[in-house]
């Protein structure tokens, strides 16, 4: 009876002790939520009853305007922002415009300009035949020189941002290719590098032919890199060629600081980005402790980290061009590992093995009537799961 009586209370007082704490939670949940705010919440200033009484934007520019006024102002609660530089301190800082200056052109001024070559075109006779004849053609040079001329740089910039080019070889660092790069590969060089096509190992297997514009007596430095395809090193790369104190354009008249190497794209790791960055040059630069050994066949030696480059003659080179290619492996790459680096290629794809069938028996004994299509050759269809 005694232990009976115990075994009560203590139920009475565990139970008494839980509605408590529900008590307490639910009173301090209540605090919380009828506490008033530290300020003003966002859009409270805003009638939802009468829309048509907001200020309206008439162009994209005032609306961005004031999208980052109203960003920059500070607020009371902590921001989506805010958590993301608590954990990632660099995150959104600004960065560096290491480039060539680069004169934005007027957009009232190209306007007037397009409208004036529109009329020309309505008045032109010949044009208006040869367009409703269809026989009229556009010459693509002059496209892509208007292009380079206004918006290329600045579209070239938005696409080496887009595959992290600048993120892996300029840290908190960008610059507008005010150069425009025409670099050709393959044997009659007929494939082009533009800004993220894609190559094969065997069309870059050669040095390309560079070409771009450049004032007499000017010295350029012209680099290539790949930033995915170190085998030890994530933050390091490859540097599969260096020229400096190139005359103009003259590429082949520069000093070669490391020969020409092929892309080689360990299989298994997908698609690599190679990168050509184009130096303009103060003056001659002293590149001997940038040199390697002709012909440098060590993948230790070829260690290279652009970033420490640029760093190292910073008040000399100023990045001025850009373009890049993608490729993954191919044939050619096998090739490149054996008899030009002299090593064992590295394989990171697994090699499913065959499917293994115990030995075929003459007559089977409880097996299905398609027992027969696993012992066949050949890739014809079979049916069934074994």
């Amino acid at each position: 009876m005694a232990l009976r009586m115990v075994r009560t209370s203590s139920f009475r007082a565990v139970a008494h002790l839980g509605v408590s704490r529900v008590n307490a939670f639910g009173t301090s949940a209540l605090a919380c939520r009828w506490a008033a705010p530290l300020g003003p919440m966002p859009n409270e200033d805003i009638d939802c009853k009468n829309l048509e009484s907001l200020e309206r934007y008439r162009s994209f520019t005032r609306y961005l305007r004031h999208a980052e006024e109203a960003k920059s102002k500070p607020v009371w609660w902590k921001t989506y922002r805010k958590y993301i530089e608590d954990t990632d301190p660099e995150h959104g800082a600004e960065r560096v415009n290491i480039g060539l200056p680069h004169c934005r052109p007027s957009r009232i001024r190209e306007a007037r300009e397009r409208r004036r070559l529109l009329k020309d075109n309505k008045k032109n006779v010949e044009l208006e035949r040869a367009t409703r004849l269809r026989t009229f053609k556009i010459p693509l040079d002059r496209v892509q020189e208007g292009w380079e001329m206004s918006r290329g740089p600045s579209h070239i910039r938005r696409l080496a941002d887009h595959y992290g080019v600048f993120r892996d070889l300029f840290p908190m660092a960008y610059f507008l290719p005010c150069v425009s790069l025409r670099i050709s590969c393959g044997q009659d060089n007929s494939h082009q590098v533009y800004y993220g096509n894609r190559l094969t190992p065997t069309e870059a297997k050669s040095a390309p032919l560079v070409h771009f514009e450049a004032e007499e007596g000017s010295l350029w430095t012209l680099l290539l890199t790949c930033p995915d395809e170190h085998l030890l090193d994530t933050e390091a790369e490859y540097v599969h060629w260096l020229v400096g104190n190139v005359p103009g354009c003259a590429v082949q008249s520069g000093e070669e600081l490391c020969h020409y190497l092929a892309p080689f794209p360990a299989k298994g790791t997908g698609f690599h980005r190679y990168v050509y960055v184009l130096f303009k040059q103060q003056g001659r630069v002293d590149f001997r402790e940038d040199a390697r050994d002709s012909p440098c066949l060590s993948l230790a030696d070829r260690t290279f980290k652009t970033v420490d480059f640029y760093r190292k003659h910073q008040d000399n080179l100023t990045p001025a061009g850009l373009a890049f290619f993608q490729c993954q492996w191919d044939e050619s790459v096998t090739d490149t590992f054996h008899n030009a680096l002299n090593m064992k290629e590295p394989v990171f794809e697994f090699v499913r093995p065959p499917v293994y069938h115990p030995p075929q028996v003459k007559f089977p004994h409880r097996q299905p009537l398609r027992y027969l299509d696993r012992y066949r050759d050949g890739k014809e269809h079979t049916y069934g799961i074994y």
